[in-house]
């Protein structure tokens, strides 16, 4: 039993879609349609898992936009990015990611941080990497550490 759901708007000229929940055999993707937008922006911060099931109907329902239109994946968590670097399809050849989230850890306090890499900012097109220079624990202030094999988590960089 997943709580999938899909909010739609419009902002600056897109149609923003917040998907959120679990993306498995219980998600239900009919009905939600691109309405012939040119500009898709597909906010997917707070998507909780996505299992097998999950990425067929997701493939299939990603290519029901339109052909000429352009993709931004917005917020991608860990789950997203790992799929979009092991799926062929998952990313569409008109779609980016526009922003996406790196684990950190702290080897003092064992807690653990999400920071958000935006386009142009910690990364540029291309799979150039810029990560902040010092991200700090909430717990203990100590200096944080990206906690993914970076040659393998930014794969998905190159391809752009």
């Amino acid at each position: 039993m997943g709580d999938f759901n899909v909010g739609r708007k419009q902002e600056n000229g897109a149609l923003v879609m917040t998907i959120s929940g679990q993306i498995d055999e219980d998600a239900n993707f009919s009905g939600i349609d691109f309405s012939g937008a040119n500009k898709i922006v597909l906010d997917l911060n707070k998507i909780a898992s996505i299992n097998s099931c999950g990425i067929r109907e997701w493939i299939k329902w990603i290519r029901t936009a339109p052909s000429g239109s352009n993709i931004a994946f917005r917020n991608c968590p860990k789950v997203i990015v790992d799929q979009i670097n092991m799926v062929a399809g998952f990313l569409p050849p008109n779609g980016i990611v526009e922003s996406f989230y790196v684990p950190y850890y702290c080897e003092g306090s064992g807690s653990e941080k999400m920071v958000l890499f935006r386009k142009g900012v910690e990364y540029k097109e291309g799979g150039e990497v810029m990560p902040p220079s010092n991200v700090k624990c909430d717990e203990s202030g100590d200096e944080m550490e990206m906690d993914v094999i970076e040659a393998k988590y930014f794969k998905f960089l190159q391809k752009g």
